[in-house]
């Protein structure tokens, strides 16, 4: 069912002139191309970031493997270089997807996949170049409709005027409900509002911005998000799947013609985290803790390397060592694997008395750096961030990974949280060379140990919402003072692009004021804000200032617990009172560590 005039025309008139032309062409191993009138309806997934990125994501092959295995056709879309996009309107081509090259517009749902928030320009570029209406409201009463999930869903405010539904929670069952709900009412003879307010009433966790308004005061503070239909939810609550080892894993993914971000085979073992930093979204989204059994994860990638000959298996979860059979998970795949020559990669390792053990666990397999995140170095810091490690666990386990054969460590840190002082900074320092010089008493040489530097940003849905980002000539003077620091060459300190934090501040506390200039600045030209090489900080700073937005408002502000806040009416599992009572922890552990200074 491949619409073979419009691929004619991208192969004839369009490929021949772009940049790595094989990731529009589709037809990858494991691709699934089915004839559209025999299946339950169109999706297309798309992913508002490179082809390189997207197939990296190991959500979108679970959802792809999930529908199409599901009597559904479930197709890929990924944000198009400048070159292509530029080809595309020179030759007045709509974006396409990739199994049948079917534009955009003409599918039932089109689903976002909301990871990074820097990338929401791309949205607009896909939607635009798809034929869909920019605007929700704009878009007629069988068009196609336009769907959002993921982490940037749980503040969904900046992109309301776009997007027509946000899925809050597992998209494993909510992707296909949205679906089923809406091909039900394809045809009907009802409104586009009066379907969406069906599909709002028959779940709890879809949130239809334009049943909700946002009141503000004088002062620019929102003071209500008001309803605007009694039949939908007040508020919105997260789709959860209780039982994660029924959701099968894709066991045949879909092989990129071209080098990726990750190329390897991916396997979540758990979902959701033990632990509950205060700084993390993610731990706080994604509860209840659950996971896969052994037997599951080592069969699933066992069909997964049949499938695809990938020599790498990545297993993924927010912390993969606190895994409750992690020791027997890694014995398990050490022992069919590594007969292979399949790598093991163990991302998220939590520093604990674990991690002296993994070394030993995959001592014959093929080996590769560690990746740990302290993510700060002194003690108080821990406690306020509520990050319980040690360091003896992590010099431990590092000095036993470089006997076993390791040579590189790479830390991630942050820098700019709350109530940072200088000895924070000098200690980051001093892990890295302490690790270095444990290689170089083990081995006898150094090792090579990388310190990768973020710049902190209080993210929604977190204790720390209520702070502010740190200015950027804080961040400026902070980057100088770790790089002059260092003093091995072994040790290498690489720190975040502020300009890219400071949009990002924006974008990820923004309310639907920011909207307007989001669109604004994709219509001068901002596209693939992840990627240095597109990027335009300076495109950004000016339209914001040109729309009359504050940015120090969003980003920079101390908000009072008091202050309603743009994503309150999306829940999190614990409620609101457990942020409020966290973030009252963290307040008098920063009295305490002012003090001792």
């Amino acid at each position: 069912m491949i619409n073979q005039e419009l691929r004619d025309a991208v192969h004839a008139r369009v490929l021949p002139g772009v940049r790595m032309p094989a990731q529009y062409t589709g037809g990858e191993l494991n691709s699934v191309v089915s004839d559209h009138s025999q299946t339950r309806g169109t999706v297309c997934m798309a992913f508002p970031d490179s082809y390189s990125l997207g197939m990296s994501h190991h959500g979108l092959q679970v959802l792809y493997s999930l529908m199409n295995g599901n009597g559904w056709s479930c197709e890929r879309v990924f944000t198009p270089n400048p070159d292509f996009e530029a080809a595309l309107r020179d030759q007045n081509l709509p974006l396409y997807s990739l199994e049948t090259f079917t534009p955009l517009c003409d599918f039932d749902v089109l689903g976002f996949s909301l990871q990074y928030e820097i990338c929401y320009s791309n949205i607009l570029t896909m939607l635009d170049l798809g034929r869909i209406p920019l605007h929700a409201v704009d878009r007629l009463a069988d068009d196609v409709l336009v769907i959002a999930g993921g982490p940037g869903a749980q503040n969904p405010e900046v992109l309301a005027p776009f997007i027509d539904l946000f899925v809050i929670g597992d998209g494993e069952p909510s992707l296909p409900k949205v679906c089923e709900l809406w091909t039900e009412l394809m045809g009907s003879g009802l409104t586009r509002e009066d379907k969406l307010a069906q599909i709002a009433g028959a779940v709890d966790w879809a949130y239809i911005p334009r049943f909700y308004e946002p009141i503000y005061a004088e002062d620019g503070r929102i003071i209500e998000i008001r309803r605007t239909r009694d039949d939908v939810p007040e508020r919105i609550r997260p789709c959860t799947i209780r039982d994660l080892d029924s959701i099968p894993l894709p066991t045949r993914p879909v092989v990129p013609f071209v080098e990726t971000a990750h190329d390897r085979i991916a396997i979540e073992i758990m979902r959701g985290c033990p632990w509950l930093c205060r700084f993390c979204q993610s731990t706080v989204i994604k509860r209840p803790l659950r996971h896969r059994t052994v037997e599951t994860i080592v069969k699933a990638a066992l069909e997964s390397y049949e499938s695809t000959g990938y020599d790498e298996i990545s297993l993924l979860s927010l912390s993969t060592s606190d895994y409750p059979d992690f020791e027997e998970l890694v014995t398990r795949m050490s022992e069919v694997f590594t007969p292979l020559g399949v790598k093991i990669s163990l991302p998220s390792l939590r520093i604990t008395e674990t991690l002296k053990k993994i070394p030993a666990l995959l001592a014959e397999g093929r080996r590769s750096g560690l990746t740990l995140a302290p993510e700060v170095a002194r003690d108080d810091m821990r406690d306020q961030i509520r990050k319980p490690i040690d360091n003896k666990d992590l010099y431990e386990g590092c000095a036993e990974a470089f006997r076993r054969g390791w040579r590189k460590v790479k830390l991630y840190f942050m820098c700019g949280l709350p109530g940072e002082r200088k000895v924070d900074l000098d200690g980051i320092i001093e892990m890295a060379e302490t690790i270095s010089r444990i290689g170089k008493d083990t081995t006898g040489r150094f090792a090579e140990v990388t310190a990768s530097v973020s710049n902190f940003i209080p993210k929604p849905h977190t204790a720390y919402q209520w702070n502010g980002l740190r200015e950027r000539e804080y961040f400026h003077w902070a980057h100088r003072y770790l790089k002059s620091k260092a003093r091995l060459r072994s040790v290498t300190v690489k720190c975040h692009d502020i300009e890219r934090s400071m949009l990002e501040g924006v974008l990820t506390r923004g309310d639907r004021r920011i909207a307007p200039a989001l669109e604004e600045a994709w219509r001068r030209g901002a596209r693939l804000d992840a990627w240095s090489e597109h990027f335009q900080p300076d495109l950004w700073w000016r339209t914001f200032a040109d729309m009359g937005i504050d940015v120090s408002f969003y980003s920079h502000r101390e908000r009072l617990v008091e202050e309603v806040l743009p994503w309150d009416h999306i829940q999190i599992r614990f409620g609101r009172e457990y942020l409020v009572k966290e973030q009252n922890r963290a307040t008098l552990l920063l009295d305490a560590m002012a003090e001792a200074v």
